[in-house]
């Protein structure tokens, strides 16, 4: 087997790979044999593979990256690859979209099986395909998922100002400290509106002005793609799948009711249920629960967000609508705290850690707080806060 043109692939993808390390970078233990990267499209996995390779090895005879949408790779097959790769001393085989390989799963286990001095690291765009190829997978692999950037990312990456991320616990105690810190070194503010419109993908560096139409194509390729993919919906049903989140965006914020959304899109209430799911899987919405129906594991949520701000204004740019500022608060809250235990309140808007938070703009009062034992307003549109009033772009800063 001749690997000339795969090498030639590699050198070619690893032209331009930017210097600056997302979160995760220094989260992974890079010492593992396997490794199985998810997350979004476009939120930087490839480059997050790319920069180790280029620190650990930078020579194409110890660490290898392929992608398996490429004709090559599919035409000769990954296990075979792996086999005349590891053959002639190669260390690494990185695999990019390998949830575009049929039976992927199996030859990666093939892989790991056999050669059991080699590592393979591999990432994917498609959570329900990875989910379903990793069960078997569970105890060969670690497994790592990257989201979109922080707006912390986001101040480094495009105005190049540095800060290390806070626990939300020093967010709460030092909140005054931390923010006469940060507004020293930029318009916060301004920056933080450029953020929740075009700063959650790190495309973003490529064109501002193309941003949202390349966003929505990113969208596009789910519904139409990976969905479809790994489910049995079929090209007439991928219309409701776009209605559905068409409805969601442009509802917002969604306070869903299954059957006014099946009479919606002109589907049945089960297939309105897993068509949520989907949506939520493939890393477009999230749902929020009551922390009773959420322990209790009730179907329907209370609230329904997309995954980020940028894909709200994207959907309703392309549909003439204006998003309300408040579902932006809550969408941004919801996408930045997502990996801490986050449900929807009875008093006020959201429990974190049985802390109870209220967002709003910077004339909110504290009336929905009085009787809240642990309870902080999060307000947009100022600077600095003071005793138990947050500045909401402080919760950028958590990754």
């Amino acid at each position: 087997m001749d690997l000339d043109q795969l090498f030639a692939f590699h050198e070619n993808s690893l032209k331009k790979v930017p210097l600056t390390r997302r979160y995760l970078y220094s989260r992974l233990d890079w010492t593992q044999r396997a490794i199985c990267l998810w997350g979004a499209r476009g939120v930087g996995k490839t480059t997050l593979l790319q920069q180790y390779f280029l620190e650990k090895y930078n020579d194409v005879e110890k660490g290898l990256y392929i992608s398996a949408d490429n004709i090559q790779v599919a035409s000769l097959g990954l296990f075979s690859i792996a086999e005349e790769y590891f053959k002639y001393g190669g260390e690494l085989l990185m695999i990019d979209e390998v949830h575009k390989y049929p039976n992927w799963s199996q030859e990666i286990k093939n892989i790991i099986d056999t050669y059991k001095q080699k590592q393979i690291f591999f990432s994917g765009s498609s959570a329900i395909a990875l989910n379903q190829g990793l069960a078997d997978l569970s105890r060969r692999i670690a497994a790592y998922t990257l989201r979109g950037l922080s707006f912390r990312e986001f101040l480094e990456l495009q105005h190049g100002i540095h800060f290390q991320p806070f626990t939300l616990n020093d967010i709460l105690k030092n909140h005054i400290k931390i923010a006469t810190k940060i507004i020293r070194q930029t318009n916060i503010l301004k920056s933080f509106r450029e953020y929740v419109s075009w700063g959650y993908y790190p495309f973003f560096l490529e064109s501002q002005e193309l941003y949202h139409q390349r966003l929505l194509r990113v969208i596009e390729r789910v519904l139409t793609e990976d969905i479809p993919a790994i489910s049995n919906i079929t090209p007439p049903k991928i219309l409701s799948l776009k209605k559905l989140l068409w409805l969601i965006a442009s509802s917002q914020p969604f306070i869903p009711h299954i059957e006014k959304m099946s009479s919606a899109i002109q589907l049945s209430k089960e297939y309105t249920y897993h068509f949520v799911e989907y949506l939520e899987k493939a890393g477009l919405l999230h749902s929020l629960f009551s922390p009773a129906k959420g322990y209790k594991r009730i179907r329907k949520p209370g609230k329904i967000f997309l995954e980020n701000t940028n894909m709200l204004e994207a959907i309703n740019g392309s549909l003439k609508l204006t998003g309300e500022t408040g579902t932006i608060r809550e969408t941004f809250f919801v996408n930045q705290l997502k990996e801490l235990p986050i449900f929807l309140g009875d008093r006020a808007d959201f429990i974190v850690d049985k802390i109870t938070f209220e967002i709003g703009g910077k004339s909110k009062k504290e009336t929905q707080l009085e009787k809240v034992q642990d309870g902080y307003l999060v307000l947009d549109n100022i600077e600095i806060g003071n005793q138990k009033r947050i500045p909401l772009y402080l919760f950028g800063f958590l990754y």
